[in-house]
This record gives structure tokens, C-alpha cells and sequence, in this order.
């Protein structure tokens, strides 16, 4: 007797029930504005994709090719952590275990993750293409790219869904992953010159049987993964509707900060840990030694923010020089801030892309390390029992991210200067801005949620609401206000540097001591 019931059949019988069906007005409203999307977004893609004929410097195609393999190892690692295939927590909570057909009843998940897989794919292609270029037979290298784009995408997400219900291919889809850094590796560091000079080279027709070959192995993945939709645990499924539920409770409250939690307890909640003994140190620093310990339990996080250290050299390698593209590297001229021209866009990204790199991920190292001022924010009364004085144990948990952001800083700009990219003692900027950024982490640990009483404020690109952009605002406003010498420094890129790094040095400490110093609790 087969008891399973037919998922189409309870969906059919739940829509049947709403206060208020599809309407056709309903359908032609979401038609209309696909069609204005279509409208708005077409000419700019049109036209990024005409620009792409004609041939790409050799010193660019391994630094571009390196940071397509990172987006796509990235993209599979999300996928992987997200799911990949999420139930709603509705159909977790009443459908999951019941009996509904488990294949039907995940047939709308995956097709949404097929959409979503087959769009970042073609993102991927476009990007490839851009890093090797198309001599000839631009319709062609493009089909080709594209394809070849979704199929790695499609081919990827397709085992991390085996992964979930089999441990033998989550093994499988960590060597893809490892795969994918070891080629990233070795184009940025050159090794791979050739084979990617060649591939550039390629005729229209070698590509095309390349996309061809990787169509049919992501095809026979694909398959094999809608056949193990049945063998998928309710366990993992739960899991993944659960990190479901706390994303779209952030998203529906426009509360990034939520998530922050959510990852936290998540990370912990299984952990069986050591008891240690507390160190023997000073009041303050013994309260913040919960921060060096909780960094030193996750030995892959370190890892992964050491090898994040080469991603702003690859982003200048891949961009190319302000001087490549006619602007002087040297300074932004008034005909650079003026003029609309291409080589004028590409200056200035040139020009100010490292430099915001260096800050946003100096800025996201520094914010890794303050989940102590983030509880004691979260609960004020429980700090004010340690008997610490707020700002010298603000003070004390400073140490953690200045020492991580400075350290990064500092090895990134050495690997900016190790590829050419400048040229001086450019790694000294490193401990200067360190306490600035520790300043703005603080301050992005400490802030208050979201409030949505604040009215909107009209903007050149439309009404922006006040709460959410303060939100965002806090924290990076301090780290940027600290970091005006060094700012200033990279994107003038001056001959001596020593004036800069003085005025950098006072300006890190005074940020960091002027936001203690306005600390009540």
C-alpha cells in the first residue's frame, strides 16, 4: 500500500484555502515589472558586453582568472553552508515529517536554488570572459563562457545537494573546494601564465567543445542529485530551514545585526568544550580574555582571513594600473574627477578600488574579534557585575582587533608591494591604523538595532530610509575618520611617506581614546 501523498495535492488544497487568490492583475503586475527591469538593466549590459572584443594584458588575465575561481569557490561555500536546498520553515515544521512525498515536497527549493545557481553562473562566465578576453567571435567566446559559467556553478551547487545526504560527497565537494583555491593559487602566482595564454588564444571551436564536455558533466550531476532528494536526513533539512527562519526574521525586521547572534549561537551550540583555568591578569585584560580564547578555538577562520591578506594585490593585478588606463599613477587630476570618460572610470577604480578594499576587509577582520563588547552591549547589567571599569575594559578588548586588523593591513600592503603594485614602506600603515579600525569594530559591536522611526531623506538615486543607513553608518564613520592620513596617502600615493604615517599614528590613537573616553558603560 503506498501511503505517500503527492506534495502538488497539499499546496493545491492550502492555496485553495487563502483569503484571496492570484489574480490575473496580480500576474500581469509581476510581468510588468520583469519587463521594466529588462528595460533599465539591458543597455548597461549590452554595452559592458560589446567592450569585451579585443585582447587582455598578459598581466592581467592570471589575477582575474584567480579571482573568478575565489568568487565560485565562495558562491559553492555559501551554498554549501546555506543548505544548499532550504525548506521553508512552514513546510519544515508541518510537511517534513509527514507523509508527503519528500522529492515533491523539495521540488520548488531546488528549482528556486536552480535559478539562483544558473544566474551566478552566468555572472561567472561574463567574468571569465572579461579576464581572458575574445580576439575574435565575441557571440561565440561568450555562449561559450556562459556556459561554461553556469555549468561549473550548476555542476558545484549539484554536490554540495549530494553533500547533504551523503558524507562521501561532502568529502567530494571539500577536495572541489580545495581544488578551486589550489587553481586560484597558482594563476595568481603566474605558474599558470601558459596554459591561460593558450586558452585565451584558443579558437571559438575548442571553447565551444569545452562548454559542450562541461554541460554533460553538470547535466549527469544534476541528475544524480534530484535522484537523492529522498536519501536527504530531516535532520539536515530542519537545520537548514532553522538558519532559513533567522535570515528572513533579520530580513522582514531589517535587522542585519540579528544574523551576527544567529551564526554565533550556531557555531557554538554543538561544541564540546575544554574547561581552563581563568589567567592570572589584570582585571580588565582577564575580562577580555574571552576573545583571544574564542579566536584561538577557530584555527580555520584564522587561516582563511591570513589568505584573504593577497585578495586587494589581485583586485589592483586584475584592474590594472591608473597609468594602464591613462591617468597618472600618481594623484586623481581635475580632468580624472571631471571628465566621463572610460579611461577616466577606469583611473579612478584603479585608483580608489585597493583603497577601499584595504579598509572594508581591515574594517571585517577587526569586527571578527569583538563578541564580548557585542554580549556586554546586549546585556549592560551582567558587565557592570565584573566591577571593571567600562572604558578600561573597552580598552582591553581593543587589543584583540587592533592586533588582527594591523596584522592583515600590514600583509596586505606588503603584498601590494611584493606584485609591483607600489613601491616603498608601505606595510608601516598597518599598526598605525589599527587602533582606528579596532575603534570602528567597537563601535559596529556596540550599536543599537535598527530604528525604523526615523523618516527617509531624499537622495539623486530616490528616498533612502534614515534608520537603516545610520545603522550601516556606525562604526565605519569612526574607522574612516581615523584612517584620513593613510586614506589620503594611498590614493595620492606620495614619494615620502613619513608625513603621512606621523599624522596617522595621532590620528589612530585619537580615535580609539576619544571613543573610549565618551563610554558610559
Amino acid at each position: 500500500m503506498n501511503d505517500v501523498t503527492d506534495a502538488r495535492l497539499v499546496r493545491a488544497f492550502v492555496r485553495s484555502r487563502r483569503r484571496r487568490p492570484v489574480t490575473l492583475l496580480d500576474r500581469y503586475v509581476s510581468v510588468f515589472m520583469l519587463a521594466i527591469a529588462v528595460a533599465v538593466f539591458g543597455n548597461p549590459v549590452t554595452t559592458a558586453v560589446a567592450g569585451l572584443a579585443g585582447q587582455v594584458e598578459a598581466g592581467r588575465t592570471g589575477p582575474g582568472v584567480a579571482l573568478v575561481m575565489l568568487a565560485l569557490a565562495g558562491f559553492l561555500a555559501v551554498g554549501r553552508a546555506a543548505g544548499p536546498v532550504v525548506l521553508p520553515a512552514t513546510d519544515a515544521s508541518w510537511l517534513l515529517l509527514s507523509r508527503v512525498g519528500r522529492r515533491g515536497l523539495l521540488g520548488r527549493p531546488v528549482r528556486i536554488l536552480a535559478v539562483v545557481t544558473l544566474a551566478a553562473g552566468a555572472l561567472l562566465g561574463l567574468a571569465l570572459l572579461t579576464a581572458l578576453g575574445a580576439p575574435d567571435q565575441l557571440v561565440w567566446r561568450l555562449l561559450a563562457a556562459v556556459v561554461l559559467g553556469m555549468s561549473a556553478s550548476a555542476g558545484g551547487m549539484a554536490l554540495a545537494v549530494l553533500g547533504q545526504g551523503s558524507q562521501a560527497s561532502q568529502t567530494w565537494m571539500t577536495v572541489a573546494l580545495a581544488a578551486l583555491l589550489v587553481l586560484a593559487v597558482a594563476a595568481a602566482a603566474g605558474a599558470a601564465r601558459g596554459p591561460l595564454a593558450a586558452v585565451a588564444a584558443a579558437p571559438a571551436q575548442a571553447l565551444g567543445a569545452a562548454a559542450a564536455g562541461a554541460l554533460v558533466s553538470a547535466a549527469l550531476l544534476v541528475r544524480h542529485a534530484w535522484t537523492s532528494l529522498d536519501r536527504i536526513p530531516a535532520g539536515t533539512l530542519m537545520g537548514a530551514a532553522t538558519r532559513a527562519r533567522h535570515l528572513t526574521t533579520a530580513a522582514v525586521r531589517l535587522d542585519p545585526g540579528a544574523l551576527t547572534w544567529a551564526a554565533e549561537d550556531n557555531h557554538w551550540r554543538a561544541r564540546r568544550l575544554r574547561s581552563r583555568r581563568w589567567p592570572s591578569l589584570p582585571a580588565p585584560l582577564a575580562l577580555a580574555w574571552q576573545d583571544w580564547r574564542r579566536v584561538a578555538r577557530r584555527p580555520g577562520r584564522l587561516a582563511l582571513t591570513a589568505a584573504t591578506t593577497a585578495l586587494p594585490a589581485l583586485l589592483a593585478q586584475a584592474v590594472g594600473s591608473a597609468s594602464a588606463a591613462g591617468v597618472p599613477a600618481g594623484a586623481l587630476s581635475e580632468e580624472t574627477l571631471a571628465g566621463p570618460g572610460a579611461e577616466d572610470v577606469a583611473g579612478l577604480v584603479s585608483t580608489l578600488g585597493p583603497a577601499a578594499a584595504l579598509l572594508a576587509g581591515a574594517l571585517a577582520v577587526a569586527a571578527s574579534a569583538v563578541a564580548g563588547a557585542r554580549r556586554d552591549a546586549g546585556n549592560p547589567a551582567l558587565a557592570r557585575l565584573a566591577a571593571v571599569d567600562p572604558r578600561a575594559a573597552l580598552l582591553a578588548r581593543a587589543l584583540l582587533p587592533a592586533l588582527l586588523a594591523g596584522a592583515w593591513t600590514a600583509a596586505a600592503l606588503g603584498w601590494l608591494a611584493a606584485a609591483g603594485a607600489w613601491q616603498g614602506p608601505w606595510w608601516a600603515f598597518g599598526p598605525l591604523v589599527a587602533p582606528a579600525l579596532a575603534a570602528g569594530a567597537l563601535r559596529m559591536a556596540r550599536r543599537p538595532p535598527v530604528d525604523h522611526s526615523l523618516p527617509l531623506f531624499d537622495t539623486p538615486m530616490g528616498a533612502v530610509p534614515m534608520g537603516p543607513a545610520l545603522w550601516a553608518a556606525t562604526g565605519p564613520d569612526l574607522a574612516l575618520l581615523g584612517c584620513l592620513p593613510a586614506l589620503a596617502a594611498l590614493v595620492s600615493r606620495p614619494a615620502d611617506l613619513s608625513g603621512h604615517l606621523a599624522a596617522q599614528a595621532v590620528a589612530g590613537l585619537a580615535a580609539l581614546l576619544a571613543y573610549a573616553y565618551r563610554q558610559r558603560r
